[in-house]
C-alpha cells in the first residue's frame, strides 16, 4: 500500500506484455523494488469511523515511514531518468483525471511521429488492457501496468514496466498515469517532462481544487475545446487560476477530436521538450 495516500497494496501490481496476444504478468516484485512494510497499513474501516468520529491521532512514525517511501522512489526515479537519458529517450508522465483524453491525444500522436522515431507507451491503468490495446492498433509498442486498487503509478512500477518494454535508444517513451488528479503528481517517475491534461467539460476550477497537479506541470492541455459551445468554460479563467499556481507552465488548448491546436502539441514535443543526445 502507498502509505502516503492510504491506496492499493503492491502485490495487486500486474505488468502485463501483451506481445503475441501473451496476456501471461510479471509481478514487480521480482525486480528487486518491494516496498516494505505494506502489508501493515491495509485500511481498516473501523479505525476510519473512529477517525472521522474522534479525529485522526498524529503519528510522527507515520510521517517518517512516508517520508522514507517518497525518498526511496525519488532515488529509484532519478536513476529511471539516467537510464533515459544515457539512451536518448524522452519520457514523459501524462496525467490527468478519467476520460481527459489521454490515450486519444496518444493515438494522434502515434500518428504523427511514429514513422520518424520510435514511440512507446506504458500504459496506467487500475484494471484491464482496453488502453494499451488501443496503443498498440495505432501502431506503438505497448506495456500495461494495472494497479489494483493503486492510485498512481510509482517509480519500481516504471522501472519494471520499462525492462518488459525494452525501448530503443532515441524513443519517445509516453507513460499514461492513473486517472487521478491527485497523487500521480506526487511520485516523480523518472520522466523529463509532466504533462498535465485536463477537458473543458472538467470545469475551469480543477487548479484550485488539485493545486498540486498543477503546480507540477511542464505543459497543461485543455483538451476538447470543440465542447466549448456546448459547456460552461472560460480558458482565460482557467489560464489564471493555473497561472496563479505556475507561471512557467506553458497552457495549450487543443481538441484531438478535430485536430485543432494539435500542431502546437507536435512542435511542442520537437523543440520544448529537451531531446538528450
Amino acid at each position: 500500500m502507498c502509505l502516503t495516500c492510504g491506496c492499493g497494496n503492491n502485490d495487486e501490481v500486474r505488468v502485463l506484455t501483451l506481445d503475441a496476444h501473451d496476456h501471461s504478468h510479471h509481478d514487480h516484485h521480482h525486480h528487486g523494488h518491494e516496498h516494505h512494510d505494506h502489508e501493515h497499513h491495509d485500511h481498516d474501516h473501523s479505525h476510519q469511523l473512529a477517525d472521522a468520529i474522534q479525529g485522526p491521532t498524529p503519528s510522527t512514525e507515520n510521517l517518517i515511514i512516508g517520508e522514507a517511501i517518497l525518498a526511496k522512489n525519488d532515488h529509484l526515479a532519478q536513476h529511471n531518468r539516467d537510464w533515459f537519458t544515457e539512451r536518448s529517450i524522452t519520457a514523459l508522465n501524462l496525467m490527468s483525471s478519467p476520460g481527459s483524453g489521454k490515450t486519444s491525444l496518444l493515438e494522434r500522436t502515434i500518428a504523427e511521429f511514429g514513422d520518424a522515431r520510435p514511440v512507446c507507451v506504458i500504459e496506467g491503468d487500475q484494471e484491464t488492457t482496453f488502453d494499451s490495446e488501443r496503443i498498440r492498433r495505432a501502431g506503438a509498442r505497448a506495456i500495461q501496468v494495472n494497479t489494483g486498487a493503486g492510485c498512481h503509478l510509482d517509480a519500481p512500477m516504471v522501472q519494471s514496466a520499462v525492462q518488459a518494454l525494452d525501448p530503443k535508444p532515441g524513443s519517445w517513451l509516453f507513460i499514461e498515469n492513473v486517472g487521478n488528479l491527485v497523487c500521480p503528481a506526487l511520485f516523480d517517475v523518472g520522466e523529463h517532462a509532466k504533462v498535465v491534461i485536463i477537458s473543458v467539460t472538467e470545469g475551469q476550477d480543477k487548479p484550485l481544487k488539485y493545486p498540486h497537479m498543477f503546480a507540477v506541470a511542464d505543459l497543461v492541455i485543455v483538451n476538447k475545446t470543440d465542447l466549448l459551445p456546448y459547456v460552461d468554460f472560460d480558458i482565460e479563467e482557467f489560464s489564471g487560476y493555473a497561472r496563479s499556481l505556475n507561471r512557467t507552465a506553458e497552457i495549450m488548448p487543443l481538441s484531438v477530436k478535430s485536430g485543432d491546436g494539435l500542431d502546437a502539441w507536435y512542435a511542442w514535443l520537437r523543440s520544448a521538450v529537451p531531446t538528450v543526445t
